[in-house]
């Protein structure tokens, strides 16, 4: 979800143990970076992705689609008055987001950058937080309508208008190097970048199912996650957004991260977190984003009429305690069984 400092909720992966074999060997590389850690484990004959290859497309796309990079594009592009040149990541990013942004009614707006940064979300803190005259001054500076790409250049309808790919860009990155893995002749893997996670193949020499964990919400201080189910899935993505580890607090009121566009105000509703399973992460990691904003109900109805996204819902009741649905293709994940 987003090249976040402070990671909310996240899946974390079990890869097991592999009996030694000497023509498939498990690797595992690690690294910090986008502001979190990253994962790549992989079944190969040699170690032939290695992790100053991973670390330097990290830090590549860092310098497209990081807002805390000054000299980055998006960030030179928020600067800019009308717009200017972008590179393939950050014109993917874009084209994602205004198909996303389409398809759910402007609930994933990445315009909403002056929003997520006077409520302190972004990459600068801030001192006191926006009242109704500012939001409304800057809800009209944001609207994914406002922004095109004419080939190669973003171009914006106002100067004031500035995006934030957090909510997508980490999707996308896991993709990435994802994509790399494969040019590389590598079927078995799992590639996780601050909880998000993209699974292909199955775990060598067994070939079991890859089994992911989904944390469950509990004491924001515990240092070991809490597992509240267990999927096995061997090609997908899975990503989550969650709102009791990112937050901020005022007046003694909690208040999400996840920024209603409509509104300009930060959600309010009874979801805790929304794990998404897709094809790919990025669709992921926009959707994700979406159904938090909806809301338990609307997102549950959503989720079951779209096609290539299945969820996960956890959500609280008005007495506090905690429950957990999900979308009928999804709980086919908690079924399956490894049969061949």
């Amino acid at each position: 979800m987003g090249w976040y400092i402070l990671l909310f909720l996240k899946t974390v992966f079990f890869s097991g143990k592999v009996a030694p074999v000497s023509e498939i060997q498990k690797i595992q590389i690690a690294g910090f970076a986008q502001g979190t850690t990253w994962h790549v484990t992989y079944y190969a004959g040699d170690s032939i992705v290695t992790k100053i290859q991973v670390d330097s497309i990290l830090t590549r796309l860092d310098s497209s689609l990081s807002l805390y990079k000054p000299y980055s594009l998006i960030s030179r592009f928020n600067a800019s008055r009308k717009g200017l040149v972008i590179d393939d990541d950050l014109a993917a990013v874009v084209r994602k987001s205004i198909e996303a942004w389409q398809q759910s009614e402007g609930l994933f707006d990445i315009t909403i950058q002056p929003l997520v940064q006077a409520w302190g979300f972004s990459a600068r803190p801030v001192k006191k937080y926006p009242d109704s005259a500012r939001v409304r001054a800057l809800l009209r500076c944001t609207g994914t309508d406002k922004i095109r790409l004419k080939g190669s250049r973003l171009v914006k309808a106002k100067s004031c208008v500035a995006i934030d790919v957090d909510g997508i860009a980490q999707g996308y990155s896991v993709d990435v190097v994802a994509s790399f893995l494969e040019r590389r002749g590598i079927v078995d893997y799992i590639v996780e970048i601050g909880g998000e996670i993209r699974v292909k193949g199955r775990k060598q020499p067994g070939k079991e199912k890859m089994k992911i964990g989904i944390e469950a919400p509990g004491d924001y201080e515990m240092k070991a996650p809490v597992i509240q189910r267990i999927i096995t899935i061997d090609e997908g993505a899975v990503t989550t957004s969650g709102n009791y580890r990112k937050f901020h607090e005022s007046n003694g009121k909690k208040f999400s991260h996840t920024i209603d566009p409509r509104t300009g105000y930060p959600t309010d509703n009874s979801l805790v977190s929304v794990t998404v399973f897709a094809k790919d992460a990025i669709t992921a990691d926009a959707y994700d984003n979406v159904l938090m904003a909806m809301g338990l109900e609307k997102a549950l109805r959503f989720t079951q009429q779209k096609q290539d996204i299945a969820a996960y819902f956890i959500y609280r009741l008005p007495d506090g305690s905690i429950r957990d649905t999900a979308s009928s293709r999804f709980v086919e994940l908690f079924e399956q069984q490894d049969t061949e």
